[in-house]
């Protein structure tokens, strides 16, 4: 994790726990928990529109059928080579 040891990990969160102080702590760890569901979340959607929007263009699906047969030439040649 970045290089980070359990020394380490330990005084950045003595430092947090001074600097927020006990009762803050887990309102900020609450929000941080928050904002990286909503940033996976925010991902996922980015990463499926983009996945209609490949389907939409026009020849998309003819060209994954030929990569698909290309890759499966690929495969029969090696197997036929050994």
């Amino acid at each position: 994790m970045f290089g980070l040891g359990t020394p380490e990990l330990m005084v950045i969160f003595a430092i947090a726990f001074l600097v927020f102080g006990g009762k803050k702590l887990p309102e900020l760890g609450s929000g941080l928990g928050k904002a990286i569901n909503s940033f996976k979340k925010g991902m996922r959607d980015v990463e499926e529109s983009g996945k209609e929007l490949v389907q939409e263009v026009p020849g998309v699906k003819e060209i994954a059928a030929v990569k698909q047969e290309v890759d499966n030439v690929k495969t029969l040649g090696g197997v036929i080579g050994k």
